[in-house]
């Protein structure tokens, strides 16, 4: 059975950092793109960041360049999203998903199999 879950610190003080992870079993990393989305609320889900497993090239919507960093360890079927300076309208569910052909796509609809979501929140 396939699963994502992710974890991480849920409650940050803004200009904090915390490191969200994303476990996967049953499957591996190798063939697959890795992304992370997030929804806020009342808002739309949208993609923020993405790691291709063939060629290790990151992707990052323009709103979080600079303070997002996604990484992973194959060895541990585990993707990392970095967060750092974190702001008050990082505040969101943030999920993984996974696409079977490796492609980091912008469309939530692109993605096979996806986490139940972790719930980030800044204070200001």
């Amino acid at each position: 059975e396939v699963q994502l879950v992710e974890s991480g610190v849920g409650l940050v003080q803004a200009g904090g950092s915390l490191r969200l992870s994303c476990a996967a079993s049953g499957f591996t990393f190798d063939d697959y793109a890795i992304a992370w989305f997030r929804q806020a609320p009342g808002k739309e889900r949208e993609g923020v960041s993405c790691i291709s497993s063939t060629d290790g090239r990151t992707y990052y919507v323009d709103s979080v360049k600079g303070r997002f960093t996604i990484s992973s360890d194959n060895a541990k079927n585990t993707v990392y999203l970095q967060i750092n300076s974190l702001k008050p309208e990082d505040t969101a569910v943030y999920y993984c998903a996974a696409e079977i052909f490796d492609y980091c796509s912008d469309h939530e609809d692109d993605y096979d199999y996806w986490g139940q979501g972790t719930q980030v929140t800044v204070s200001s």
